[in-house]
């Protein structure tokens, strides 16, 4: 059967035409600075300093990523960064997954009170010093237990959780495994969690960036040096414009006097930025799923 094509009038052309002008708008609101900030990291100081780097690197260097790589705070921030994401993350799908499953349950006695009271710690929080005074009574200051505990797990992702299981899962599934004699734990590792990947993958990848980004607790709970994040590092170079002569290890005093300070700061954001950046491509495809039965079906 040939099939017609519905034509467009005049108006429908031109409305879409203004989505699309304003939808590139916003592409370039957000793809100029991105693109701005990798230029400027492979550009040489001076172009840098000087104003001349736009979308395009000029005068290609590798120099400040050299002189980043080459201070002894960036490497400890940085395995430091990656032990509290990787660790944290796995401790926040965790708990979020065993507080989530029985409250998505009909046979779970309390669920819609529990939830409630969680719910309600969304809109009232202790306060910081609340928070820091139970940090504290809980020997957990100066730890690197202080930067994963305190967040265990988020109530919102709580209730993305709870609304995928109780659209995916059904209850009779969970009522014919108990017949065959599975018991919880077994039918939550055996049946739930495979089917649940969407889900998982949306909560890891929203406590991975939380956690790779999270500066606040690091100063509130630690004094170590040496337990810094990658952030506290990236924090007091950009923001309380910190000097460091051993950022300079090996780099001619006439390049740092032609803006190497500024060439440091777009290489360090850059390297904050490429481990999210990597993660996002393989779990994009779950994750616009996982979002959206987990959000609209509530």
């Amino acid at each position: 059967m040939k099939s017609v094509a519905i034509r467009e009038s005049a108006t429908d052309r031109l409305f879409m035409s203004i989505i699309y002008l304003f939808l590139a708008f916003i592409l370039f609101i957000i793809l100029f600075p991105l693109l701005h900030i990798l230029s400027a990291s492979f550009s040489s100081p001076s172009a840098v300093s000087s104003g001349r780097v736009w979308l395009w690197p000029v005068e290609f260097s590798w120099i400040g990523y050299q002189a980043a790589f080459q201070n002894k705070d960036i490497w400890i921030g940085f395995g430091n960064s990656l032990f509290y994401t990787m660790a944290g993350t796995v401790l926040n799908v965790s708990f979020t997954v065993m507080i989530a499953y029985p409250l998505a349950r009909r046979s779970f006695y309390g669920r819609n009170i529990i939830m409630l009271l969680l719910v309600v710690t969304m809109f009232f929080d202790g306060g910081l010093i609340p928070n820091y005074l139970l940090v504290k009574s809980l020997g957990l200051l100066d730890t690197r237990w202080s930067m994963i505990l305190p967040g265990a797990f988020a109530v919102f992702q709580v209730i993305i959780a709870r609304t995928f299981f109780q659209s995916t899962i059904p209850d009779d599934l969970a009522e014919a495994a108990q017949i065959d004699g599975c018991s919880d734990l077994a039918f939550i590792w055996r049946v739930v969690l495979p089917l649940s990947k969407p889900v998982l993958a949306v909560l890891a990848l929203m406590y991975a960036v939380g956690h790779w980004n999270t500066y606040f607790n690091a100063l509130i709970y630690l004094s170590d040096y040496t337990k810094f994040p990658l952030q506290i590092f990236l924090r007091n170079l950009l923001i309380l414009n910190a000097d460091n002569s051993d950022m300079y290890v090996n780099i001619s005093a006439q390049a740092v006097q032609q803006g190497l300070k500024d060439l440091l700061q777009y290489s360090l954001i850059v390297i904050a930025s490429v481990p999210v950046l990597v993660i996002y491509p393989f779990v994009q495809k779950h994750f616009v799923k996982g979002v959206m039965i987990g959000s609209l079906k509530g």
